[in-house]
């Protein structure tokens, strides 16, 4: 089949590097994507409505835990990249990725407003022979029915000056071993033309370029990645739950499993799980899936498992007090260990810190919590200041509650002082006092 003139015109721009490349949203993702491109000599624009971070870029400063001030220095040093809270200056890009976030409103249903806002603005500046590359986490659909039907109102038509694309971006903030460039990058498009320039494109900043059948494809490659997971954790949060009633350490028994060399993957118990993805995206694809008249039981049960984890912190947190402090909740004195979803991170969305805060609050515990990322933290009209880890702070609490396991804590130290802990990340290992029960 002959290749549309603009498909061939933007690919042998793409392959001299003299394509000019979008990016809409400079988050976790965005960012990292575009000093990779400039690295590989594209000239990049990014554009995000939050001027405090084109202000930060511009100044040669980091808010990411992924990329350092020397990075964006060194980026911005080349004299490709530009940043911009403008869509006007998107005008001149033959390709564009779409990198904003998707998440879930109070009903549980997908939030693609900021798709919708960005493909918007893209709508007014876009030019005819251009490439767009949704990137956000979605329902398998969207590239299609959000960016393409809305871009072809322009006189657009796809596969012919019109190129639309889904890459799931798949990355874990604060890896240091595998980030953008590494990340091996699936794409797949709306036509084949897509598939094929934006296979091209990112084969010219990543490692590794991972093509499928289509973007409905592509954009359920993220949901199964992360509905895996919170599937499998789900699985071994039940397992603790059950343990726990028996009287069993789950840790040991997942330590002993997990030394079978076949057929078996580790997973690991805990508070709940938290971040832009694991919580959200097996959402995504329930809802999607009712449109079809199919229902995700499996996948509602997980959800429900561990998004009810918190209260079982709550529940555990009740009890060790009671057998060991002879104090109820009520009045007791809590200090929460790490706030953030994952360790080395500033990120808490979704983190089940929160709800146990809020759940232990609720039940009138005097709650502090302490961060090395957190330095503040806003609960409604509250605002919580991270506590140091002090002998003197941990004896003066009834119980420490471990929720995120950063290196930074001084692990001896808190066993020690702190009169009580309960660890719900194993982050000490087997008991190194009697006064530090596991989850």
């Amino acid at each position: 089949m002959k290749q549309p003139a603009a498909a061939k015109k933007l690919l042998e721009k793409i392959g001299q590097k003299k394509a000019r490349v979008g990016i809409i949203g400079l988050g976790y993702v965005g960012l990292p994507l575009g000093v990779e491109f400039v690295r590989a000599g594209f000239e990049v624009i990014g554009v995000d409505v939050d001027a405090n971070k084109i202000k930060a870029v511009q100044q040669g400063k980091s808010y990411l835990v992924d990329l350092t001030d020397d990075e964006i220095q060194e980026t911005l040093a080349t004299g490709r990249l530009r940043v911009s809270t403008r869509y006007a200056d998107l005008a001149k890009a033959d390709a564009v990725s779409i990198t904003v976030p998707t998440p879930l409103r109070k009903s549980k249903d997908p939030d693609v407003s900021f798709i919708q806002q960005a493909v918007e603005g893209l709508s007014k500046v876009i030019r005819p022979g251009t490439l767009v590359v949704l990137e956000s986490t979605t329902y398998p659909g969207t590239t299609r029915e959000l960016v393409e039907a809305r871009l072809e109102k322009e006189g657009l038509l796809s596969g012919e000056n019109l190129f639309v694309a889904f890459s799931p971006e798949r990355i874990d903030p604060g890896n240091m071993v595998w980030k953008t460039r590494n990340i091996p990058k699936v794409v797949g498009g709306t036509t084949p033309e897509a598939t094929e320039l934006a296979a091209a494109l990112y084969a010219g900043a990543v490692e590794r370029v991972v093509r499928v059948g289509s973007s409905e494809e592509a954009e359920m490659v993220k949901l199964l990645e992360n509905t895996f997971r919170a599937v499998n954790i789900a699985l071994v949060n039940e397992l603790m739950l059950m343990c726990d009633r028996m009287g069993i350490d789950v840790w040991n028994v997942i330590g002993a499993a997990a030394t079978k060399p076949f057929g078996f993957m580790p997973f690991y118990p805990g508070p709940g799980i938290g971040g832009h993805c694991i919580p959200l995206d097996p959402m995504y694809l329930a809802w999607r899936a009712r449109a079809y008249d199919y229902t995700n039981r499996f996948i509602e049960l997980a959800t429900d498992i561990n998004g009810n984890m918190p209260r079982f912190v709550l529940n555990k947190a009740a009890r060790l007090l009671s057998r060991k402090r002879k104090k109820a909740l009520k009045g007791a004195r809590v200090l929460l260990l790490g706030m953030a979803y994952k360790p080395g991170v500033t990120d808490t969305r979704e983190s089940p810190g929160l709800e146990v805060l809020r759940l232990l609050e609720r039940e009138g515990a005097r709650v502090a919590y302490s961060d090395p990322h957190v330095p503040v933290l806003i609960e409604g009209e509250k605002k919580l200041r991270s506590q140091k880890i002090t002998p003197k702070a941990l004896a003066s609490c009834d119980l420490a509650v471990l929720l995120t396991a950063h290196p930074e804590f001084d692990y001896p130290l808190i066993a020690r002082h702190a009169p009580l802990v309960l660890d719900t990340r194993n982050a000490f290992g087997e008991a190194p006092s009697s006064r530090v029960e596991r989850l």
